[in-house]
């Protein structure tokens, strides 16, 4: 079971939506996480691998500083299931390729343009995930 905690979950939304609006005022881009990752990899296509690697070293960052504010330690957990773990990545990498993009572009970007694609692949993610939630917790 999840805990409840809706005032952090507001604070953690607050912040998303925030830095997905800074960064389309100062860099014009859209908060993609795969597209913005992705690009960090060779070839380089334009001058914005610093703002990219500092976007990622922050989504690294935040919950460290986090913690150390907190005084308490991270707890995050992860199957051990390699071969589950493998695919899993891999039906997340070809999902990202095949749907134009990751919930954070399309469900905090895409939905606040008002994207009618945004809103099927929105939809499309949180449909699957119901789905994977009720087959993990209830069938297996």
């Amino acid at each position: 079971m999840t805990e409840f905690t809706p005032f952090a979950s507001l604070a953690g939304g607050a912040l998303i939506g925030l830095s997905a609006v800074l960064l389309m005022l100062w860099e014009g881009r859209i908060a993609g996480i795969s597209g913005i990752a992705g690009r960090l990899l060779p070839p380089y296509r334009d001058g914005a691998f610093l703002s990219r690697a500092g976007f990622v070293a922050g989504l690294v960052a935040a919950p460290l500083g986090i913690a150390t504010l907190a005084g308490g330690g991270i707890t995050q957990t992860v199957s051990s299931n390699l071969p589950l773990m493998v695919v899993a990545g891999l039906l997340v990498g070809f999902g990202s390729v095949y749907g134009n993009g990751c919930t954070s572009g399309h469900g905090v970007c895409g939905l606040s343009r008002l994207s009618m694609s945004s809103l099927v692949a929105t939809a499309v993610f949180m449909i699957v995930a119901f789905v994977t939630v009720f087959i993990v917790r209830h069938v297996i």
